[in-house]
C-alpha cells in the first residue's frame, strides 16, 4: 500500500440509487466508503450487477450520486473533469478508423485546442511510452487488439491526467494479449505515479495489478473489503506461481459478501 501522500478520491457516505422502467427506486450502491491515496493502483472487483462501473462513473462526474461525498483532488468531480484531469480507458478502444494512430492519439488535444507541434510532441513521447512507435502512421485496422488498446492507453496519458479511469480494458482480449498488457501497463504506472482506478471482474487480475482491492457486493452494492496487496512495485508474470499471491487471491475470494463468487 501507498503512503505518506495525499488523498487522490475520497468517497463518504455514498449511495445511488436508480429508477427502472416501472418508476421503482433501485439502489445501486449502499453507504460506500474508501479513500484512495495519490499514486495508488486500485482495483474494483465484483461479479456483474454490483457498482463497480457507476461507482467509477460517480468519481467522473458521469454520474450523480443520490446523498454522500466524493472529492477528487481536493474538489468536487465535476471541477477535476472540467479541468480536463480525468483520463478513460474502457472495454472498447474506439478508435476512428480513417484517422492514423498519431491522429488518434492527438484527437482530445485537437479539440482542446493545443499547438500543432505540443501535439505532436507528446504523441510520439506517448506512443513510446506505449512501445508502438513504429506504428504512428498505421491505422487501426492494421493493428491486433491489444495494440488497439495500447493505443486508447497512449490517448488517454496524452492530456496528462491525474486520475486514470479503466474500465475492464483487457476483458476481450486473449490471455496472451492480456498479460502482456498487464505488464505494460505496470510499466506505465511505474513510470508515470498516476493513480488508477481499474474495473475488473478478474481476481487474479485485480491482485496481480493493483495495490489494494476492493471488493465489493451486489444487492445493492456496498463495500464489502478492502485487501491491501504487499506484493513489490515491479511485478512479473511469474510472480502469480508463487503461495503468496495464491494466499492474496484467497483472501480476497474470502472477502467477497453473497455466496461463491
Amino acid at each position: 500500500m501507498v503512503t505518506g501522500k495525499n488523498t487522490a478520491i475520497e468517497i463518504k457516505d455514498l449511495n445511488v440509487t436508480f429508477q427502472d422502467n416501472s418508476g421503482n427506486d433501485v439502489r445501486a450502491l449502499k453507504e460506500i466508503n474508501l479513500d484512495i491515496e495519490e499514486g495508488e493502483f486500485v482495483a474494483l472487483l465484483g461479479p456483474s450487477g454490483c457498482g463497480k462501473t457507476t461507482l467509477l462513473r460517480t468519481v467522473a462526474n458521469l454520474q450523480e450520486p443520490t446523498d454522500g461525498k466524493v472529492r477528487v483532488l481536493g474538489k468536487t468531480p465535476k471541477e477535476v473533469r472540467l479541468e480536463k484531469k480525468f483520463g478513460f480507458v474502457f472495454q472498447a478502444p474506439v478508435l476512428l478508423d480513417w484517422r492514423t494512430v498519431s491522429k488518434n492519439i492527438e484527437l482530445p488535444m485537437e479539440i482542446m485546442s493545443y499547438e500543432k507541434e505540443e501535439r505532436k510532441r507528446r504523441t510520439k513521447e506517448m506512443l513510446e511510452l506505449v512501445g508502438l512507435g513504429e506504428f504512428a502512421q498505421h491505422f487501426p485496422r492494421q493493428l491486433s487488439g491489444g495494440m488497439q488498446q495500447r493505443v486508447n492507453i497512449a490517448r488517454a496519458f496524452g492530456l496528462r491526467p491525474e486520475i486514470l479511469l479503466m474500465d475492464e480494458p483487457f476483458s476481450a482480449l486473449d490471455e496472451f494479449t492480456k498479460e502482456k498488457l498487464h505488464i505494460d501497463l505496470l510499466r506505465i504506472w511505474e513510470q508515470t505515479n498516476k493513480t488508477i482506478l481499474f474495473v475488473t471482474h478478474n481476481i487474479q487480475e485485480a491482485v496481480f495489478l493493483s495495490t489494494k482491492v476492493c471488493v465489493l457486493s451486489p444487492h445493492p452494492g456496498r463495500l464489502s473489503a478492502v485487501v491491501d496487496i504487499d506484493l513489490p512495485k515491479r511485478r512479473e508474470l511469474e510472480m502469480r506461481e508463487t503461495p503468496h499471491f495464491n494466499e492474496l487471491v484467497t483472501k480476497v475470494r474470502n472477502s467477497f459478501e453473497g455466496g461463491s463468487y
